[in-house]
C-alpha cells in the first residue's frame, strides 16, 4: 500500500509496515551504513493544526477520545489535529526486530501525556511469515498502519464518520501475518488477538478484552483492497451512574440497565475499503458496520473521496455519512402508580437514557480541501467541512451546550502543517 500523498512512496508488504515504518516514512533518513547488528533507526512525525467552527452550541471533534474541539468550548483550537510522535526501531538480525512509537496529542482529560502507541517485537520466521508480540496497531481500515501520521494521507484528518467508529488504535497482544500471491495479486492475511485499555480520566476508562480478528489485504497494480473483521468484549463506566439508578427500580429497571449498560458486552466490526491510485489521481472508499450490543447500538459508516495531483497541489473532495440503527422507541420506566418523588426520579432516568442514545451518530459531511507539498517531508493542507447531524442525533459533536439543534449545518475550517523527519 502506498501512502495517499502526491508523491507516492514504494509499496511495502503489510507485515513489514508496522515495524519498518521509519524506512517507509523517510526515504532519506539515516540508517545503518553497514551490516553491524543491532541496527537502530529513528524517525518522527507531527502535525501542527488549527480548526475553526461557526457553531457555538457544540464542539466539532475528530474523536470521542478528545476532551474538547472547536465551537462551543472555543471558536478556534489548535489541539484537535496537532500531535508529535517518534519511533525507534531496532533490527537484531535477519529474523528479530522491534519497534517503539510514542505519540503526544490531546487526550480526553485535556492533558498531553505521552502515550506508547506501539511497542512490539517481531520474529520473521520465513520471508513471508511473521509473528509480532506486544502493543500493535489495530489493522482496521486502509490507514490503520499510519493513522496518526497526517503526512501519509491527503486530508486534514481521516473521515470521522468511519474512523470514529473505532477510536481505539492499538491492542496489547500478538499477530500473525502471511504474504502470498495468487493470480498475479499480492495478498497479505493477518490474524490478531489482544486486549486494550484507554484511561479517559482518573476514574473513567474503556476496556476491551478478548479481541480477535482477521484482516486481508490484496494489491494489484494501483488497486488496494482491504477487508477486516474483529470481535471483542467491551467494558466502560462512562454511563454507569445512570444505569445504577435504573437498577433501583425493580425488574423493569434492571432489564433496561442490562440491555444498555456496557458491562462485558460483545463489540463487533466488519469493514472494507478500496483505494485506486494510478499516480495522477486517486479514488478511495471505505465502509464499516459496528454493533455494540448496548447503548453503543449498531451503526454503519461510509465515505468516498477523490483527488487530482497537479504538481505539488492535490485538491480533493470527500463525502461521508454515518447512520445509527438504534431502536426507534427508547425503552422507559413506567411512571404510572409511582409516588411523586419516585416518578420524578424515574422520569429523570428516562430522559438521561434518551439523551445517551442520541450520542450514537447520525451525520452527513461534505468536505473539500487542497494539499500543498512544500517539500518531500512537509505538506500544508486546508480543508472545509460541512457537517450535518441528523435525525435528532448530535452526530460526532461533543460538549453540547444549551440551544443545540440537530439538523443544523456546522461549518468547519481547518489548516494543518504535516511533516516527517
Amino acid at each position: 500500500m502506498r501512502f495517499l500523498s502526491p508523491r507516492p512512496v514504494p509499496r511495502a508488504p503489510l507485515a513489514l509496515r508496522a515495524c519498518a515504518l521509519a524506512a517507509t516514512l523517510l526515504a532519506g533518513a539515516a540508517q545503518a551504513a553497514d551490516e553491524a547488528m543491532p541496527a537502530w533507526t529513528f524517525s518522527g512525525f507531527g502535525s501542527a493544526g488549527v480548526v475553526h467552527s461557526d457553531y457555538r452550541q457544540a464542539d466539532f471533534t475528530s474523536s470521542v477520545l478528545k476532551g474538547e474541539g472547536a465551537g462551543g468550548s472555543r471558536a478556534w483550537t489548535a489541539g484537535l489535529d496537532s500531535r508529535i510522535g517518534g519511533q525507534l526501531g531496532v533490527k537484531f538480525d535477519n529474523r528479530w526486530s522491534g519497534v517503539v512509537q510514542m505519540v503526544v496529542e490531546q487526550r480526553f482529560d485535556l492533558s498531553y501525556t505521552p502515550v506508547v502507541e506501539w511497542a512490539n517485537v517481531k520474529y520473521q520466521a520465513t520471508p513471508d511469515l511473521a509473528l509480532r508480540a506486544g502493543r500493535i496497531a489495530l489493522p482496521i481500515f486502509l490507514a490503520a498502519d499510519y493513522r496518526k501520521i497526517g503526512y501519509a494521507y491527503p486530508w486534514v484528518r481521516t473521515p470521522v464518520e468511519v474512523y470514529g467508529g473505532v477510536p481505539i488504535t492499538n491492542s496489547d497482544g500478538a499477530d500473525l501475518s502471511y504474504r502470498w500471491q495468487w493470480a498475479g495479486i499480492k495478498h497479505a492475511t493477518q490474524l490478531f488477538a489482544g486486549r486494550t485499555k484507554v484511561e479517559l480520566t482518573d476514574i473513567t476508562s474503556v476496556k476491551a478484552h478478548g479481541i480477535f480478528g482477521l484482516t486481508h489485504t490484496a494489491e494489484m497494480g494501483p488497486t488496494t483492497v482491504r477487508v477486516s473483521a474483529f470481535t471483542s468484549h467491551v467494558d466502560t463506566d462512562i454511563a454507569r451512574p445512570l444505569f445504577d439508578g435504573f437498577r433501583q427500580f425493580g425488574p423493569a429497571g434492571v432489564a433496561i440497565a442490562d440491555r444498555f449498560d456496557v458491562i462485558d458486552k460483545r463489540y463487533t466490526i466488519v469493514a472494507g475499503g478500496v483505494n485506486y491510485d494510478p499516480g495522477q489521481w486517486f479514488l478511495m472508499a471505505e465502509g464499516g458496520t459496528t454493533n455494540g450490543h448496548s447503548f453503543l447500538s449498531k451503526s454503519s459508516g461510509v465515505y468516498v473521496s477523490s483527488g487530482y495531483r497537479a504538481g505539488d497541489f492535490t485538491p480533493y473532495l470527500a463525502y461521508s455519512r454515518v447512520d445509527s440503527h438504534a431502536p426507534a422507541n427508547t425503552p422507559a420506566l413506567p411512571l404510572t402508580g409511582l409516588p411523586p418523588p419516585y416518578a420524578a426520579a424515574a422520569a429523570q432516568l428516562n430522559g438521561g437514557l434518551a439523551t445517551l442514545l442520541k450520542t450514537i451518530a447520525n451525520q452527513t459531511s461534505v468536505s473539500a480541501g487542497v494539499r500543498w507539498d512544500l517539500r518531500a517531508d512537509m505538506a500544508l493542507k486546508v480543508q472545509y467541512d460541512r457537517v450535518m447531524p441528523r435525525d435528532g442525533s448530535r452526530g460526532t459533536l461533543i460538549n453540547l451546550q444549551p440551544g443545540f439543534e440537530s439538523g443544523r449545518a456546522v461549518h468547519v475550517t481547518s489548516a494543518v502543517l504535516d511533516f516527517v523527519f
